[in-house]
């Protein structure tokens, strides 16, 4: 009677451990300002309003769309569709299930300063011209001395270095090199550029908060190779409705604004990148409406 008591208890105990284990909610994320926002996000959500574990795993754009299709990860929520991510979409559509759009009015493309040498006004209140006469993609072949014959990119399986490879030989710029460090690196590039006016053109993407801190332009694309804006969107593992399915639920009504993100964005650069899921729960303590509407 003991042995069978002790059984009962010890397969009581396995099954509610497996279960748990179970619920362990794997998210794939990249290394970018908006990845990091938003991943944190959702995290914080999961674990302080639905007491489900959840896992955040760093991994480039190439992989994280390979494991959500072989179902290492449960969700990306950084698909930039339908230009950007298009050769990972192409590649693993038939092997994952399109929630849709999370956040919708994005733009990449090549990103140039629009800082005045000195001071942003004349003493008559008209404004200065800034240091980089410079509008469009094509234009890049006249200044390639003063750029150092470089394109300041991030890494290098992210869409945008997809793309911007693809300008490169559309608009002949075989002359530049396509620098690939990390997001951290590429903008420490651009601010010490713009702090010594120096000239310099960096892959940028919206949203992102150093449109908020910086003026900035897109270069004109006449060829169209970075698209005309798009969406980013979550994408789970096949299989993720069944075994899941309030996370599943949630994740196809998360869906948030530019202001929100960059709001989480900004709080976390603030911060030089650390304690990123303390600046998401500041978010999601301020925002209890949102938050319900998704997870009712």
């Amino acid at each position: 009677m003991i042995k069978k008591i002790i059984f009962i208890l010890l397969m009581s105990f396995l099954g509610v451990n497996l279960f748990a284990a179970v619920q362990v909610v794997k998210i794939g994320y990249a290394d970018w300002s908006s990845s990091i926002a938003t991943s944190y996000t959702v995290k914080a959500i999961m674990e302080e309003k639905m007491g489900v574990r959840c896992r955040l795993i760093e991994m480039p754009a190439d992989e994280m769309w390979k494991s959500v299709a072989e179902g290492r990860v449960d969700a990306i929520l950084s698909a930039w569709l339908p230009d950007t991510h298009e050769k990972y979409y192409n590649e693993y559509k038939d092997s994952v299930v399109n929630l849709g759009a999370n956040l919708k009015g994005t733009k990449i493309g090549l990103v140039v300063p629009q800082v005045p040498a000195g001071r942003f006004t004349t003493g008559t209140g008209i404004q200065n011209k800034p240091y980089m006469n410079i509008d469009s993609i094509p234009e890049l072949k006249q200044y390639k001395t003063k750029l150092k014959r470089r394109i300041i990119g991030i890494d290098p399986e992210a869409g945008i270095m997809l793309k911007t490879r693809e300008a490169i030989e559309k608009y002949n710029l075989d002359s530049f090199r396509l620098i690939s460090i990390s997001e951290k690196n590429m903008l420490n590039e651009l601010e010490r550029a713009i702090r010594y006016k120096q000239w310099v053109v960096v892959t940028g993407w919206q949203p992102h908060w150093i449109f908020a801190r910086w003026e900035l332009k897109f270069l004109d694309d006449p060829k169209d190779v970075y698209g005309n804006g798009g969406y980013i969107a979550t994408v789970a593992r096949k299989g993720l409705k069944d075994d899941m399915p309030e996370i599943y639920k949630f994740l196809d009504n998360f869906k948030w604004q530019k202001e929100d993100i960059e709001q989480v964005m900004l709080w976390i650069h603030q911060d030089r990148g650390n304690f990123p899921y303390e600046k998401a729960l500041r978010w999601v303590n301020a925002n209890e409406n949102k938050i319900q509407d998704w997870l009712n």
